[in-house]
């Protein structure tokens, strides 16, 4: 397995191409894809040394607000969705209608500053409906695009 921490250190910054590679799994271009066209954004590579979840990841923000982080893994990828106060009723309402592994990665974390770190793995149909529907909390789409 690849380690996306020595393939690509700090000084080599990967290309859009390369993480698809690495991360070697349809839901990464479809995601993108998505956030791209119905946010009309673009997405910005950032080197990070947080202890989560270090390396190069892919930040999609709209007007200053953060739509997510996402962290290339081998076969899937990590989608760093923060739920923050006022997306919070909203959230608990949506949680029981999104899979049970999404309901235990928010019930196991911890609420810090009014806010809630979901970190998801998109590894399946599920896990990417999911992400993309607490994300539609926190900023409606300006584009409707069928995903």
């Amino acid at each position: 397995m690849a380690n996306w921490l020595e393939e690509y250190p700090k000084k080599q910054p990967p290309t859009f191409q390369e993480i698809s590679k690495f991360i070697n799994n349809p839901l990464w271009l479809k995601f993108n894809d998505y956030l791209s066209a119905s946010y009309q954004v673009k997405p910005k590579f950032e080197y990070s040394a947080c202890s989560m979840q270090a390396g190069w990841n892919v930040k999609y923000k709209k007007s200053g607000k953060s739509l997510c982080t996402l962290y290339p893994m081998s076969g899937y990828f990590i989608a760093l969705v923060v739920i923050g106060q006022k997306e919070m009723t909203a959230a608990e309402t949506l949680l029981p209608l999104l899979s049970e592994e999404t309901q235990k990665v928010f019930a196991a974390a911890k609420l810090g500053n009014g806010q809630k770190w979901l970190m998801l793995n998109i590894d399946k149909q599920t896990s990417f409906s999911d992400a993309l529907q607490l994300i539609r909390l926190r900023v409606q789409p300006k584009v409707t695009v069928k995903v």
